[in-house]
């Protein structure tokens, strides 16, 4: 059969694909029936689906470390409870002989639909519009990002659920930078009276370094991202305190202005059960604190919404955590 990615199988479609084997888990039915649950992915498509033990696919599934390449062939197939679903018709690792029908490990890193380069000279454009280059603020994210640039180049934001890809970060950040900026700007605009001043640069700098601890926490573990030890201890909230008070240190800066930075940045996910030590205290980090949040959840209905037929309601098990419907066209 032609190889087809795995990530443009229409439903009820048969194919040969290659596929990272995620992982598998051991469970059983409601009635004691044992199966594994499977998740296979490509760098667009991430499917979890189960596989009986009686099935001929056992034995291998038993064998088969996570994060290993195989190559399969079965039907895709959009079950209305379970949501995506694969059939498997045949299924081994992947061999050297795989490569001459274009098997390559690159396949299954998702990549940014922008480019990195732009993207990053966007966020400072926006920056150094906002804010001023004359600006010490200014000067603290430029010579973050200057130091940093190759690996934001290619950071994701997440490793899974938003943006989880090369180049999300930077797309991520600019859509937060731009979105928070914008509705700084009209909050001056319509209270004027408010004292102190809505402080647009301390908008754009939060939002711009908001998530500058993924650093960090995130890093590529070969056929995607995964969390450091770091990461999953501290969390990329303080670890990008941290980054951000290094860099004062080093320039010198001190001041309230920089300590409300800190707290932007601690405080932008909001709910302790999200990691924020801290809720949004000032206007700021409360718009900070929507601009990335809204930006996330439309990112992940963006996703939702490439799996669901026009017409079509997805099933209720997603990350939104409720059914996402897409209008007929």
């Amino acid at each position: 059969m032609t190889i087809v990615p795995f990530c443009e199988l229409t439903e009820g479609q048969e194919a040969d694909f290659f596929a990272v084997f995620v992982k598998k888990e051991a469970k059983t039915t409601s009635q004691g029936k044992p199966y594994y649950s499977i998740t296979i992915r490509d760098a667009n498509r991430t499917v979890t689906f189960p596989v009986w033990n009686d099935s001929p696919f056992t034995p291998l599934i038993e064998k088969l470390e996570d994060n290993s390449f195989i190559k399969v062939r079965g039907v895709y197939q959009v079950n209305a409870k379970y949501g995506a679903q694969v059939e498997l018709i045949k299924m081994r690792p992947v061999q050297d002989g795989d490569r001459q029908s274009g098997f390559d490990e690159k396949m299954f890193v998702a990549q940014s639909q922008f480019d990195p380069e732009e993207t990053y000279a966007d966020i400072l454009a926006i920056l150094k519009q906002t804010i001023g280059d004359g600006d010490p603020l200014y000067t603290l994210c430029e010579t973050i990002f200057t130091e940093n640039k190759e690996k934001l180049l290619s950071l994701s934001a997440a490793s899974h659920n938003h943006h989880a890809f090369v180049g999300g970060w930077l797309e991520h950040t600019r859509n937060v930078l731009y979105n928070a900026v914008m509705m700084a700007k009209r909050y001056m605009e319509i209270y004027p009276e408010l004292s102190p001043s809505l402080d647009v640069g301390l908008v754009a700098a939060g939002a711009a370094l908001h998530d500058i601890g993924k650093l960090e926490e995130i890093a590529f573990a070969g056929v995607g991202f995964e969390y450091t030890v770091e990461g999953n201890l501290i969390g990329h909230m303080l670890q990008g305190r941290d980054i951000v008070r290094d860099a004062c240190k080093k320039l010198g800066y001190t001041g309230q202005r920089y300590t409300l930075l800190e707290h932007v940045i601690i405080a932008h996910q909001r709910l302790p059960e999200w990691g924020a030590p801290k809720p949004p205290m000032i206007p700021e980090a409360l718009l900070v604190h929507y601009a990335d949040d809204v930006d996330a959840k439309f990112a992940i209905m963006y996703n939702l919404e490439k799996e669901i037929a026009p017409g079509k309601f997805s099933p209720s098990k997603n990350t939104m955590g409720y059914k996402v419907y897409r209008p007929e066209e």
